[in-house]
């Protein structure tokens, strides 16, 4: 996941450094980047803005709100799979003490072990990189068709221009702490899953970089998009209702073997036979 970031901020650097072509974007470009991608993105951002009474900052709000309700499916399997990974770590820690990884022919064993255990529990190590795999294009192209279509870039929405960083680091500050609101989240859902923890740091910190020195439009899609997607892991994946659940859950085992226990001593005392 970090490798994605890095790369995103990499591209994104070379965006505005113009080693890519910043010609406008019009009905007359061509290719399939130019003319098919970035011009019919522009024209539907475009039309929601005008939906919207002409304001392109609503109009990236609800492009955002659409991408994010179209990347739910996503989401879950990341969510789910995520969880399988948390589920799966004592299994994991287990396999590890049991193979010595200084052995070549261990390491190869436990490797093959660690394989067979994510089959057969259908749990996949990479799904946490999938949304922000899907949303790296849409992250460039995004960037690419703002500042490429004049009345996007050089529209005004609250107190910055759409094409231009934010001079206050306002959204890019929110955008990063919304992020490690979600990352945070998603930690406490996984709290055993190794990496967690360095990337609820890695994560906001990595989208601030991205955002401050780049078009405000962008900085207002990660507000919009880590918005969103805490919403969505307080809906789909509520840490602290599984939390609730998960107490309350050992509040019931440990009066299950209290009154197991007290039924124990009771028969002893009576001299009854029975089952423990």
């Amino acid at each position: 996941m970090l490798v994605l970031l890095f790369g995103i901020v990499f591209v994104l650097s070379g965006c505005t450094s113009g080693s890519m072509s910043m010609e406008p974007i019009t009905a007359e470009s061509e290719g399939i980047w130019d003319g098919l991608i970035l011009y019919n993105l522009s024209r539907v951002i475009i039309w929601i803005s005008e939906l919207m009474g002409g304001n392109y900052g609503l109009g990236i709000i609800i492009f955002t709100l659409l991408i994010r309700v179209l990347l739910i499916p996503v989401t879950r399997y990341q969510m789910k799979s995520t969880q399988k990974m948390s589920d799966l770590a004592p299994q994991m820690q287990e396999l590890k003490e049991k193979y010595n990884t200084e052995d070549k022919k261990q390491v190869e064993e436990y490797n093959e072990a660690v394989a067979q255990l994510y089959e057969e529990n259908d749990a996949n190590p990479y799904a946490s990189c999938l949304p922000l795999l899907v949303q790296t294009p849409i992250l460039i192209a995004l960037y690419q068709t703002i500042s490429r279509t004049p009345i996007i870039s050089s529209s005004d929405f609250l107190w910055v221009n759409l094409g231009q960083p934010d001079p206050y680091y306002i959204l890019p500050l929110l955008a990063a702490l919304l992020a490690f609101a979600n990352s945070k989240l998603t930690m406490m859902n996984s709290p055993s899953q190794p990496g967690t923890g360095a990337m609820v740091y890695a994560m906001p910190l990595m989208i601030f970089f991205i955002s401050f020195r780049l078009a405000s439009a962008l900085s207002l899609y990660f507000v919009v998009s880590n918005a969103a997607m805490v919403a969505q892991t307080l809906l789909l994946n509520n840490p602290f209702k599984r939390r609730k659940e998960m107490e309350a859950k050992e509040a019931a085992e440990y009066e299950a073997e209290e009154r197991r226990l007290r039924a124990l001593k009771r028969a002893r005392k009576t001299g009854r036979s029975v089952k423990k």
